[in-house]
């Protein structure tokens, strides 16, 4: 009887997580969403590039102040995606992790950029079948030797900022 206990309790469990394919293939299909998002930014293809977000996506950028709702950040990048000019990343390291449901992902990854080394990081939701980024941040890293001396170029441009914040 204990054995058909264990059994059943295995079978269970086995039975509500994800398949292996399942997971495999949603990483898969994130990868070439974040890939081909990449690409469409440096092939300046403006509406192939925001068709990967969701209508209410947010994409937050390298500044403190870069805080960009969808339309906003639209609004934003028109213009340098009509000049030819938009940004050109590419991912050198990603890790992706993905929901029980397979409906919610995250991941960050490490790019290759104009600013050099940056890691960007985000959340994917399944909308119709499809991923679609609904949060992305974009930051630089900062090797830890070299932090006072980012510190020290951040706060004379930062302080104001910060004060403007708190005072809130």
């Amino acid at each position: 009887m204990r054995n058909y206990i264990i059994m059943g309790i295995a079978f269970l469990l086995i039975s509500c997580s994800p398949s292996i394919s399942k997971i495999k293939s949603n990483k898969i299909q994130i990868n070439e969403t974040l890939d081909s998002w990449h690409k469409a930014a440096a092939n300046s293809a403006f509406e192939t590039y925001f068709s990967f977000m969701t209508s209410d996506g947010v994409f937050i950028g390298t500044d403190a102040t870069e805080n960009w709702q969808n339309d906003a950040f639209r609004a934003f990048s028109k213009p340098y995606f009509d000049k030819g000019q938009a940004w050109n990343f590419n991912s050198l390291q990603r890790n992706i992790y993905i929901n029980n449901s397979q409906n919610t992902a995250w991941f960050d990854e490490l790019l290759d950029t104009h600013m050099k080394i940056c890691r960007g990081s985000g959340t994917l939701i399944k909308v119709n079948g499809k991923w679609k980024i609904a949060h992305y941040v974009l930051s630089m890293t900062v090797p830890n030797d070299n932090i006072t001396d980012v510190v020290k170029i951040k706060d004379e441009i930062e302080s104001d900022e910060i004060n403007r914040l708190k005072s809130k």
